[in-house]
């Protein structure tokens, strides 16, 4: 499955860095504000995800190829051409954003436990969804905090809820279909969970402070 998860890995790795640079060039930071928070956005996740699973260094650090692509997605999103067509309508920059983040979601989640199934931690349920959750979410979390946001995965819709569920369905699927077919399934289940919940606006409860 090693190169499944690599063709799935660099995917992600693209559309978060888009989902990153977008970010940044929404908050007006330079070239080199943009090549990080895509960066970052891309790789955080899977940093997490290696020093969870106890692969020290990094494949971030051991493998550019990811920093690389990233990067140069970030760069070529900072292209005045490309930030012109950003430049549109908030509702288009809106949609895009929310495309790019939910297939970004989607494809780490997998791609989490799929690393964690090859380290040998297939029968560790708990460990598989965890892993899966933090690689989804990690990037994204360091991507607000650097741009001053409050992080989706506490505010937006269904975000790191989605994940949970679609990790879930992988844990399930997998022993009746297979790996594959569980990640496909899985990732597809994440990504409508959270087109359905922008369209929706299906949120958890909200913790208010009471009126004194």
């Amino acid at each position: 499955m090693d190169v499944v998860l690599i063709i799935i890995e660099i995917f992600g790795t693209v559309v978060f860095a888009i989902s990153g640079a977008l970010v940044a060039i929404e908050k007006e930071m330079d070239l080199f504000g943009v090549a990080i928070l895509g960066l970052v956005t891309a790789t955080g996740g899977g940093f997490l995800r290696d020093l969870i699973l106890g692969t020290v260094p990094p494949r971030l650090f051991t493998d550019p190829v990811y920093a690389l692509v990233a990067l140069g997605t970030s760069l070529i999103m900072f292209i005045p051409a490309v930030r012109k067509i950003h430049g549109g309508a908030k509702k288009v920059r809106d949609v895009l954003l929310l495309v790019v983040d939910s297939l970004g979601l989607g494809t780490f989640a997998m791609v989490g436990m799929g690393f964690a199934v090859d380290a040998g931690f297939g029968n560790n349920p708990f460990l598989l969804i965890f892993v899966g959750v933090v690689t989804s979410v990690g990037g994204g979390v360091m991507r607000d905090v650097m741009a001053g946001n409050r992080p989706y995965v506490f505010v937006k819709h269904f975000y790191a809820t989605a994940a949970l569920i679609g990790c879930g369905v992988f844990v399930l699927l997998r022993m009746i279909a297979g790996d594959i077919v569980a990640m496909i399934v899985g990732a597809a289940v994440i990504f409508t969970l959270r087109i359905l919940a922008a369209l929706f606006h299906w949120k958890l409860p909200v913790a208010r402070r009471e009126e004194s």
